[in-house]
C-alpha cells in the first residue's frame, strides 16, 4: 500500500513539475450566466436551482435526505405468526405496507464556480456547492456538496493534465452519471458519494489516466461500535481515518466524440476497531480487560464503465465487484470471521455484484428507461458465529446496518418522462424495486430454499425545477 501511494504521489509531482512549460488550459465559460469579478484576475459565475420532488412510495422504504434519497423497500415485518393469526383470529399483517408520500424543497442548490489566475503554468478554477439535504435533529441543515481548487496545463501537443484538491464526486461515482429524475440518480446501482481527495488526470489524445486518493467525510463506513458490554454498529469516519492510509482509485479511460469507457478499481483499507477485549477470570470472578488491537481489512473494488452518446440518443453502462462499498451508499459491507485469544477479530469483505443500464432519447421532451440489478455473494468464507448452535449470530457491517444482512439480491426498473427548458424542468418517473430476502447463510450469502421471498415497492417521483 506504501508503495502504490507513493508511486502515486511521484506522478502528481512529476505532472506537475513537467507541465511548468506547459500552457494553462483556459476554464471554460458557461454561456448565458453572469461572471462576477471578485479581485484581481478572480471572476465568480454563480448558479443553481429550486428544485420540488414529489414522491410516493407504496411500502416502507430505507431513505435519507428526507425519503427523497431512495433505496430499496425493508423486508416484511409481520404482525405475528401463522399460528398466532389461526389461534387468536385476528389479522396477520405486514407492519412495513405502509404507503406514504412528501413534498420538499430541500435539494435546492446554490453554487460558485471560480476562475482564476495562472499558477504554476497552470489555469486555476475552483467550486463551491451546497444545498440544504443535511438533517439535524429538527430541520434540514446547510451541506457542503462540492468545494475544491483545480490546476490545468495543456500544451499544443494536446496533452492536458489536471490537479484537483478538495471534495467533489468519489471516482467510482463520477460525474457522468444515469438520467434518472429521483434524488438518488441510481443509488444503489450506482456507487455516490462526494469525498475529500487529492486527484491527478492525464490525457493524451483520447487515451487518460486518473490516480486519487481519498478519504471521508459525509459518506462512511458502517463498523463496530461497543457500549455497556455490547457490541452494535455505526457509521463513523474513524474506520478509514484510523487506517492512515488514504483509500486509492487507480483507473485508464478512452474518450472521444461518441464514447466515453473507463476500467479501473479501487484499493481501501479500513481498521474496524483500535481496542479489543478479554475476559478473564481473577479470583474467582469474570473480569473484561481492554487492549490496543491492529486490525485492518484491505480490499479492492474493480470497475468498468462505457457511454456512447449520439445527438440526442445516450447510453450507459457500468458494472462493480463490489467489496465492502458501502461508504458509497451500496449494499454490501464486511463481517467477522474469526475472534483470536488477544481479543482481536479477522475480517472478510461481503462481496456483490452491482450494475446498472441506462437509455435516454429527446431533448425538450426526453424519455429515460433505467435498469439496476444487485446480487450478493457471501463473504466466500464461513463467518464467526457470537451465538450457539440453535441460535447463529454473525457480525456483519454494512449500509442499513441489520436491517439488510439476509439482502439476497436487488431488481430496479425506472421509466421517465421530462420536458427541459433552459430555465425550467419538469418530469415525472415510475421507479419499481424489488428485493429478494431470506435465510442467512454461514458465509454471508442467502440460502436458496423455500424461505426466499420478493417484496417490491412503487415509487412515483415528480420534479419541479427552476435554474438560475
Amino acid at each position: 500500500m506504501k508503495k502504490v501511494l507513493l508511486s502515486i504521489v511521484s506522478l502528481m509531482i512529476f505532472g506537475a513539475v513537467f507541465a511548468q512549460n506547459a500552457t494553462p488550459a483556459a476554464p471554460k465559460k458557461e454561456e448565458g450566466k453572469k461572471v462576477l469579478k471578485i479581485a484581481d484576475k478572480v471572476t465568480v459565475t454563480p448558479y443553481g436551482f429550486i428544485r420540488n420532488y414529489f414522491t410516493y412510495d407504496g411500502r416502507n422504504t430505507y431513505t435519507s435526505v428526507g425519503g427523497e434519497y431512495n433505496f430499496l423497500p425493508y423486508d416484511e415485518k409481520w404482525n405475528m405468526t401463522e399460528a398466532e393469526a389461526a389461534a387468536t383470529g385476528l389479522e396477520r399483517t405486514d407492519l412495513n405496507a405502509t404507503p406514504n408520500a412528501k413534498f420538499l424543497a430541500i435539494t435546492t442548490r446554490i453554487g460558485l464556480n471560480l476562475a482564476g489566475p495562472t499558477i504554476l503554468g497552470a489555469a486555476s478554477s475552483g467550486k463551491i456547492e451546497a444545498d440544504f439535504g443535511g438533517f439535524s435533529t429538527t430541520n434540514s441543515v446547510l451541506r457542503i456538496r462540492h468545494a475544491y481548487m483545480k490546476l490545468n496545463w495543456e500544451n499544443e501537443n494536446g496533452l492536458t493534465q489536471e490537479l484537483l484538491a478538495g471534495q467533489t464526486w468519489h471516482p467510482l461515482s463520477g460525474d457522468i452519471m444515469p438520467e434518472v429524475l429521483g434524488m438518488a440518480a441510481g443509488a444503489p446501482f450506482r456507487a455516490h458519494s462526494r469525498t475529500p481527495q487529492l486527484r491527478y488526470i492525464f490525457q493524451k489524445g483520447c487515451f487518460g489516466f486518473t490516480a486519487a486518493a481519498l478519504y471521508q467525510l459525509q459518506y462512511m463506513y458502517n463498523g463496530p461500535s461497543y457500549s455497556a458490554g455490547k457490541w452494535s454498529s455505526t457509521n463513523s469516519t474513524d474506520f478509514a481515518n484510523n487506517a492512515i492510509v488514504p483509500e486509492v482509485f487507480l483507473g485508464v479511460q478512452y474518450r472521444d466524440k461518441h464514447i466515453y469507457t473507463q476500467l479501473g478499481s479501487t484499493c481501501q483499507t479500513l481498521r474496524p476497531r483500535t481496542t479489543g477485549y478479554v475476559t478473564k477470570t481473577v479470583d474467582g470472578v469474570d473480569k473484561e480487560f481492554a487492549f490496543v488491537v491492529n486490525e485492518r481489512l484491505t480490499t479492492f473494488t474493480p470497475t468498468f464503465y462505457f457511454q456512447y452518446t449520439e445527438g440526442r440518443f445516450a447510453a450507459k453502462f457500468r458494472t462493480i465487484y463490489a467489496q465492502n462499498t458501502s461508504h458509497v451508499n451500496q449494499l454490501n459491507g464486511y463481517g467477522v470471521t474469526d475472534v483470536l485469544e488477544d481479543g482481536s477479530w479477522e475480517y472478510a469483505p461481503i462481496k456483490a455484484t452491482i450494475s446498472y443500464l441506462n437509455f435516454a432519447y429527446g431533448k425538450k421532451y426526453r424519455a429515460n428507461l433505467f435498469f439496476g440489478y444487485m446480487k450478493n455473494l457471501g463473504a466466500g468464507e464461513d463467518l464467526y458465529n457470537f451465538g450457539n448452535e440453535s441460535v447463529a449470530k454473525h457480525y456483519i457491517y454494512m449500509k442499513g446496518g441489520e436491517n439488510f444482512t439476509n439482502l439476497n439480491s436487488v431488481f430496479r426498473i425506472a421509466p421517465s418522462v421530462s420536458y427541459n427548458l433552459s430555465h425550467f424542468n419538469f418530469g415525472i418517473e415510475y421507479e419499481w424495486t424489488a428485493c429478494t430476502y431470506g435465510e442467512q447463510a454461514a458465509n454471508g450469502s442467502i440460502l436458496d430454499n423455500d424461505k426466499l421471498h420478493q417484496v417490491a415497492d412503487h415509487r412515483i417521483c415528480a420534479l419541479i425545477k427552476y435554474n438560475f
